[in-house]
């Protein structure tokens, strides 16, 4: 049985569309709007899942993972994330307080120290690898393919990118 009499659970979710009424490309903006809301919703849950496993939560890892190749500004982080720096100093002062990252002198800037994952922070990361390398290959095989899902991160970063453009005109 499908529609009306089934639990939520079992139905499949409703695509997101535009407000009522809405036509043209302000109905474009708000089905893209609705799905990228869905989809982060969707990512924050998945990261969750693979990273409690390791003791981490999504924002952990992510700003762990922000730091795995050098040591960055908590300001840094925020700019690369696209999130606000009060956020970033939140978590970054959770991972401290775990053991999970440090915080370093800055050389080009006295009171912006530098966030660096301690040994244990990456062996958390480390443990989690696993997993996300498989939710890589299950997405890239539903998605049909490595190209098509190189396709996917393309058109998601020229829309960041357009949306940047637009920030001072908003």
């Amino acid at each position: 049985m499908t529609g009306v009499g089934e639990p939520a659970a079992a139905r499949p979710p409703r695509p997101a569309t535009a407000e009522p009424g809405e036509t043209g490309v302000a109905a474009l903006l708000s089905g893209t709007a609705l799905a990228v809301f869905r989809l982060n919703g969707q990512f924050l849950e998945a990261s969750d899942k693979l990273a409690r496993p390791a003791g981490l939560t999504a924002a952990w890892w992510q700003v762990l993972g922000a730091v795995l190749a050098e040591p960055l500004p908590v300001a840094g982080i925020a700019r690369a994330m696209g999130v606000t720096r009060q956020a970033v100093q939140r978590t970054a002062d959770l991972l401290v307080e775990h053991g999970l990252a440090e915080y370093r002198p800055n050389p080009a800037h006295r009171r912006a120290k530098l966030l660096a994952p301690t040994p244990e922070g990456r062996a958390a990361v480390d443990r989690i690898t696993p997993g996300h390398h498989r939710l890589a290959e299950l997405l890239a095989d539903r998605l049909g393919g490595e190209d098509a899902f190189r396709d996917v991160l393309t058109v998601l970063r020229t829309l960041s990118r357009a949306m940047d453009a637009l920030a001072d005109e908003l």
